[in-house]
């Protein structure tokens, strides 16, 4: 089987390469394959993308120089169909044959099959037809050059094409461009007929695209426009239209040099089969109505309950369903006030974002009852979506614990749960899994399981006892959210049963800046089995093993008298017992260096084993510079600080509390873990254009114990290796520093993290990239001493790992699937002059599977 499977790729290689010198196979005769455009700008070659994506034909797409598109296209049977019908028709027998050994129903249906015909349309599909030269559309692109040179003040362009003709029907195409001088703004006035505009743009007219001197742009024009419509819409012009701002461009008597006019006329209206005009007026809203529960199906509103509340009316078809105040919140259109754009637009999305309604339609009509016709009723229409709804979720995973896990959650949501738009939902999740590393006594399939619930509670505002409008305007749509979880874990580590709650407010500064405080997150955690240590930590097992090797006498801690390998639990627990307590009953004479090592090992047995309790306030905030899904131009920035222990340990101190053996504070009879953690986070994208994407990330974060502790707890520090970090290690597999992994799942309290990655186009929706990860872990103002764990000075920066690779990922619009597959370049647990390329092989490197980008 795998010699057919290599011959079958040998074939297809054998038949691109032979393909690769017959471009032009289905280049029609008399026809020529555009194979470059080449445009020339006063004499220079250009290779300005701007210019290039004016032109309607270019040239079939390469990889690496190679038109492999093509030749795929060319690779491909264009009628199948007909192909395998003529093999029968010029020979009837053969078809007599197979009919007799298969059916003629099956011969039939053998010619849509993928050898005969599905092949043929995947090579079509994902190939690439030839790009034949049409003058026709050369003649287009021209006009599109002299457009493009005269939108950016090149008035008196000309252009013209040639086409170069190759051997073996090709040609290129020359565009030869000559621009002539540019030209620039003189001077701008303005011409407005309505004196109240008149006296809006005088008072932001700073802000105007089109200054004296700068180069004439048609791009600069159109945002006039709009900065233009904006500024009036914002202050009560609510019939102003972009169509209604036009320019005069005087060139007369000027060289290279224009005047501007800006021109606004009164505002034209129809009146019976006339046109009219008046100047425009500045309209005010005289009423806010909110229909609560609106519904588009039906003709007629059959309103039976309403109130008016802080100058807005509320109506309902049935029993009003809200508290008043829940819906005004979220309405910045007020009664009183001036028409404006960007209160509509504020409106809808805190509406939106209440999550209880569909999308609302908010709609204005004049008011009749104003004789002066410059007053508007607003009317704001809400669909409710309904109070209850079920879903259901299930996922195949895959984790550094789990080989394999399958796991399923169903919740309920509820809206409008108290009448302040407030939204419930409650979820439970279970996951059971196959781990072959794990304890599997009984040999089971799915060996691991998890389950658990959680409830959210979120309320679109600031949930205080006194206002916080002031501190937080609703502007920002605030809102907060309070969780409820437990989740408990069976023959995963130690087991553990975790417990945690949260008190959080979210709002929005401005647009692309989110913020959050959370004002404590708490967190339990239990471990259940803790005597399962060394059974799931087995580095520290086999660590302490040897030692005991080389000491113990103790025949009591052996599993068997041949092995000498210590008994999990008491063999162990016993010999480390032994060890630091100084009892040489059972023990030969120990080194001071192997005590120090089984010391170091119960430190992070202990730490490991005892339940954690984590009190911590904490404060994030982000900025972004990304419009949509599809700017690939952007930054993102986010940084966190967070606090654990501080008001537990005030409140200790200030209540006289009594400490433990240990010297330190205790909450139900437990140790709280006391810190102070930040981190930064930065990504920045780069459009190099034609699909190519250069990203980069950088993360630095640190973690510092104090007071109550001298650790950090597991689950708030921080690991190195993964999908997702340097994906030339597996997760946990990297560091702390030089150290060499040693541990099962390694973690630190300070993590550095850079990377870079180059995306392109590979074929159709399939992407490759080519990356480097750089960074480590280390352990800072800890109880870690290891010298090559810790970070104390600068020159510890040589040891952050390098990583390299190459990933191919497929875009399937609503997430991308991605392989990575990443090399060890530069590993600081080498010897110092063996970490560069000395693992830069395939039996070192990890394949990485993800589910979208990394960053």
């Amino acid at each position: 089987m795998k010699k057919i499977y290599t011959k079958i790729t040998a074939f297809i290689v054998i038949a691109i390469l032979i393909c690769a010198c017959n471009a032009v196979k289905r280049v029609p005769k008399g026809k020529l394959l555009l194979t470059k455009n080449e445009i020339t700008v006063n004499g220079k070659v250009i290779k300005d993308e701007n210019v290039f994506n004016q032109l309607y034909q270019k040239p079939n797409s390469t990889l690496l120089g190679y038109r492999l598109r093509l030749n795929l296209y060319n690779l491909a049977n264009l009628n199948p169909d007909s192909t395998y019908q003529a093999k029968f028709t010029n020979n009837p027998e053969k078809y007599k044959r197979k009919s007799k050994w298969l059916s003629e129903k099956q011969v039939n249906r053998l010619g849509k099959s993928f050898w005969y015909h599905g092949i043929h349309d995947f090579l079509r599909r994902t190939g690439e037809p030839p790009i034949i030269i049409d003058k026709e559309r050369a003649d287009k692109s021209i006009l599109r050059l002299k457009y493009y040179y005269f939108n950016n003040g090149f008035f008196n362009v000309q252009a013209a094409y040639a086409i170069d003709t190759l051997k073996l029907k090709k040609a290129k195409i020359k565009y030869a461009i000559t621009s002539g001088n540019a030209f620039f703004i003189d001077s701008l006035r303005a011409t407005i007929a309505t004196p109240v505009l008149d006296s809006l743009y005088q008072i932001n007219k700073f802000n105007t695209f089109v200054k004296s001197g700068k180069q004439y742009k048609t791009e600069d024009f159109d945002n006039e426009k709009n900065r233009i419509t904006t500024n009036f819409r914002n202050n009560g012009v609510y019939n102003f239209q972009p169509n209604y701002v036009t320019f005069d461009i005087d060139t007369i008597k000027k060289v290279n040099q224009a005047n501007i006019t800006l021109m606004i006329a009164n505002y034209s209206y129809q009146d019976g089969d006339s046109t009219k005009t008046a100047p425009f007026k500045i309209y005010k809203i005289s009423d806010v109505n909110i229909y609560t529960d609106y519904s588009p199906s039906l003709n007629t509103l059959n309103i039976k309950d309403s109130t008016t509340y802080k100058n807005f009316n509320l109506y309902s078809q049935e029993k009003l369903k809200y508290k008043p105040k829940a819906i005004t919140n979220a309405i910045f259109i007020t009664k009183g006030g001036l028409y404006a754009d960007n209160k509509t637009v504020l409106t809808t999305r805190y509406l939106n974002n209440l999550k209880i309604f569909n999308y609302p339609s908010i709609q204005y009509e004049v008011d009749k009852r104003d004789t002066t016709a410059q007053s508007l009723i607003a009317k704001v229409y809400l669909t409710p979506r309904k109070k209850y709804s079920f879903g259901t979720t299930l996922d195949v995973t895959h984790s550094n614990i789990q080989d394999f896990g399958v796991g399923l959650s169903v919740s309920e949501t509820i809206r409008n749960v108290f009448n302040g738009a407030e939204t419930l939902e409650i979820a439970a999740r279970g996951n059971i899994g196959a781990s072959k590393d794990l304890a599997n006594p009984k040999n089971n399939f799915f060996n691991v399981s998890e389950y658990g619930l959680d409830l959210k509670l979120n309320i679109p505002r600031i949930f205080m006892p006194f206002n916080t409008d002031k501190i937080i305007a609703k502007s920002m749509i605030p809102s907060t959210l309070i969780t409820v979880g437990f989740a408990k874990q069976r023959n995963i580590g130690l087991d553990k049963e975790n417990f945690t709650g949260a008190l959080s407010y979210n709002w929005t500064p401005k647009i692309n800046h989110t913020a959050r405080f959370d004002l404590f997150n708490t967190q339990f955690v239990r471990n259940l089995n803790p005597t399962n240590y060394f059974n799931v930590y087995g580095s520290s097992y086999n660590a302490l093993n040897e030692i005991s090797k080389a000491y113990n006498t103790n025949t009591a801690y052996y599993n068997n008298a041949i092995d000498k390998d210590l008994l999990i639990e008491q063999g162990t627990r016993g010999f480390t017992n032994d060890v630091l307590s100084g009892n040489a009953t059972f023990l030969k004479p120990l080194e001071a260096a192997d005590v120090e090592s089984v010391k170091s090992i119960e430190e992070r047995r202990l730490r490991l084993t005892e339940n954690d309790f984590i009190l911590a306030t904490s404060f994030t905030f982000s900025k972004t510079t990304k419009k949509d899904l599809t700017d690939n131009t952007f930054y993102l920035f986010k940084t966190k600080i967070e606090s654990a222990g501080t008001i537990l340990s005030a409140f200790a101190k200030t209540t006289n509390q009594k400490k433990n053996v240990n010297g330190n504070y205790e909450i139900f009879n437990l140790e709280y873990s006391e810190y102070v953690k930040t981190e930064f986070d930065y990504i920045k994208h780069w459009d190099l254009s034609k699909e190519k994407i250069l990203a980069f990330r950088s993360f630095f974060g640190i973690a510092i114990p104090f007071g109550n502790s001298n650790y950090i707890p597991f689950s708030r520090s921080y690991f190195s290796g993964g999908s997702n970090d340097n994906r030339a290690w597996q997760p946990y597999g990297l560091g702390p520093g030089s150290s060499g992994a040693l541990d099962d799942f390694n973690e630190a309290n300070m993590k550095i993290a850079i990377s870079g990655e180059f995306r392109f186009k590979l074929l159709g929706n399939l992407k490759g990239a080519i990356f480097a990860d750089a960074g480590n872990i280390w352990n800072v103002l800890d109880n870690v001493v290891d010298e090559k764990s810790t970070f104390t000075s600068f020159s510890d920066l040589k040891d952050m790992a390098l990583g390299t690779g190459f990933g191919i990922r497929y875009d399937l619009s609503f997430f991308v699937i991605r392989f990575d597959l990443g090399f060890k370049t530069y590993n600081p647990a080498n010897e110092t002059n063996k970490r560069w390329f000395r693992e830069y092989n395939f039996s070192n490197s990890v394949l990485n599977f993800g589910i979208n980008y990394p960053f």
